[in-house]
């Protein structure tokens, strides 16, 4: 299942916010939130998450799901129907400011993805918290390897959804990191 492209450089740079990410992140996990929910999840003051969830509502990133509110004044917010999709950087390169909006983002994703290899891998081995973390190598072509990522997001999207269905205080968000890429030229580093 392929997702809409990403063509807005301003919603780039939105998303680029970790803060943002993060919220982002919970909502795609949790389902809807309110900001004092996001707040509570993120360890920020819940003016700053309503701040942060006004932005992404501005770019069509996230909405407000009435049918979960208490009442009308509730406000609960969840990811939009069309929150994913995917960033195509060589295509929004060629729009004004796409280079400088990708820049940044490229910046902060590579930042995040050093933070969660660091993670995984380092000695913080608390009790109870499952860490897992797969190498594998499969021979594939262009098409072959677009379908094994969408086939990934489904495994995950069944998981999100299963346990969406329970509540269960104690769960926490997992975050799974993919990267499915040609094997990267070590000969450049060396």
């Amino acid at each position: 299942m392929t997702h809409p492209e990403l063509h807005d450089p301003r919603a780039l740079r939105a998303i680029a916010h970790p803060v943002r990410s993060r919220i982002l992140t919970e909502l795609e996990a949790n389902g809807a939130l309110r900001a004092a929910d996001v707040a509570q999840l993120l360890g920020i003051p819940a003016n700053q998450a309503s701040f942060h969830l006004r932005s992404l509502a501005k770019f069509g990133l996230v909405e407000e799901d009435p049918s979960a509110a208490r009442d009308r004044r509730d406000r609960v917010w969840r990811a939009a129907e069309g929150a994913r999709f995917d960033v195509s950087i060589s295509e929004l390169e060629k729009t004004p400011d796409g280079r400088a909006a990708s820049k940044v983002f490229r910046r902060s994703k590579e930042a995040w993805a050093h933070r969660v290899v660091e993670l995984a891998y380092g000695e913080d081995r608390t009790p109870g918290v499952h860490r897992a973390i797969t190498e594998q190598a499969v021979r594939l072509t262009k098409a072959e390897a677009r379908e094994l990522t969408e086939e990934l997001v489904a495994v995950v999207d069944g998981w999100r959804q299963r346990q969406r269905d329970e509540a269960d205080d104690e769960r926490t968000t997992y975050h799974v990191f993919q990267v499915v890429q040609p094997y990267p030229d070590t000969s450049a580093g060396s």
